[in-house]
């Protein structure tokens, strides 16, 4: 199968089990080809598990879900040493974030420790426990989901983190039509069921290999390079976005043209993937969203003259 095609068939799976969100499955495959974590901010019960689960099932990912809660602790997440009686050493017991797909639900429930303990594994693919390095499998990436700041016993999760999540996602409520068609497809079971595996490890690794060859020119790079600048003078911005953050719009933009069926990137792909990538990194003045059409990113985008792909 083309692997263009082969991207679209695992959104198709996925939409099986989550229903009328297909630009939000879209740009969630995007940051997995991109080999970027995703967080997903929104109340409870609109779907993040269920999504979570059927991109494990399309791409035959191993999954791993913990419930954050402020008793969790850091070896909950990393593993822990115990000592063996019969060989007289100590071993190591693997954590939860040692799977393909770890599902890190309501992580700003947790507190800063234990939100810290996850810092290793995504940007380093690895945990350390009493000195000693244990890789996660690969392919691995983290779906977090956060209350909205605010709700009953969270707490902001620090920058740092926040930084590390390739994009920023909310599902939110599903209109009538397709709650319908929610109803109606329980009602023949559980949707998850219905979701087939469509590759393996070795075809997911090597379309992310694909996305890394996607060629970026200079007149692109430099585009990016500006935008995300700009998010550093704008006036109603008191932080603005890192270096972390041009290389992960960079990604994006590559797992963009991929999709597309190009092996280059233009203007358009950077645009389409801006917003989701960088809003989560910076700090706004409170005045920020009180018109959204004058929202800062917005502005940006409009006031950065993009350059002409020939």
């Amino acid at each position: 199968m083309d692997e263009t095609k082969l991207a679209a068939a695992v959104v198709a799976e996925v939409q099986k089990a989550v229903v009328g969100k297909d630009d939000l499955l879209a740009k969630v495959l995007l940051a997995i080809l991109a080999r970027g974590h995703i967080l997903l901010e929104d109340i409870p019960g609109v779907g993040k598990t269920t999504m979570a689960l059927a991109f494990s099932k399309a791409l035959a990912l191993e999954y791993r879900r913990v419930q954050f809660t402020p008793d969790v602790m850091p070896s909950d997440v990393t593993g822990f040493s115990i000592f063996n009686r019969e060989t007289g050493t100590m071993e190591y017991q693997p954590g939860a974030v040692l799977c393909n797909l770890f599902l890190a639900d309501e992580l700003n429930r947790a507190t800063s420790r234990t939100q810290s303990a996850l810092l290793e594994a995504m940007e380093e693919g690895q945990v350390t426990v009493d000195g000693i390095a244990h890789p996660v499998p690969q392919p691995f990436l983290v779906i977090a989901t956060q209350n909205p700041a605010g709700a009953s016993g969270t707490q902001l999760l620090p920058d740092s983190q926040l930084d590390r999540f390739m994009i920023r996602l909310s599902i939110g409520y599903p209109k009538p039509e397709h709650e319908l068609e929610l109803l109606r497809r329980k009602q023949q079971g559980n949707p998850l069921d219905q979701v087939c595996q469509v590759m393996d490890h070795q075809a997911l690794e090597a379309l992310r290999n694909q996305v890394e060859q996607v060629y970026l020119g200079d007149p692109v790079a430099e585009y990016i390079i500006r935008l995300v600048g700009a998010t550093r003078d704008h006036p109603l911005i008191l932080q603005g976005a890192s270096p972390r953050a041009t290389l992960a719009v960079a990604a994006m933009g590559r797992a963009m043209a991929f999709v597309m069926g190009r092996d280059y990137v233009i203007p358009e792909d950077v645009r389409r993937v801006f917003r989701d990538t960088v809003s989560h990194r910076l700090i706004f003045m409170p005045q920020a969203e009180a018109i959204p059409d004058a929202h800062p990113l917005k502005e940006i985008l409009r006031a950065t003259p993009a350059p002409q792909i020939q």
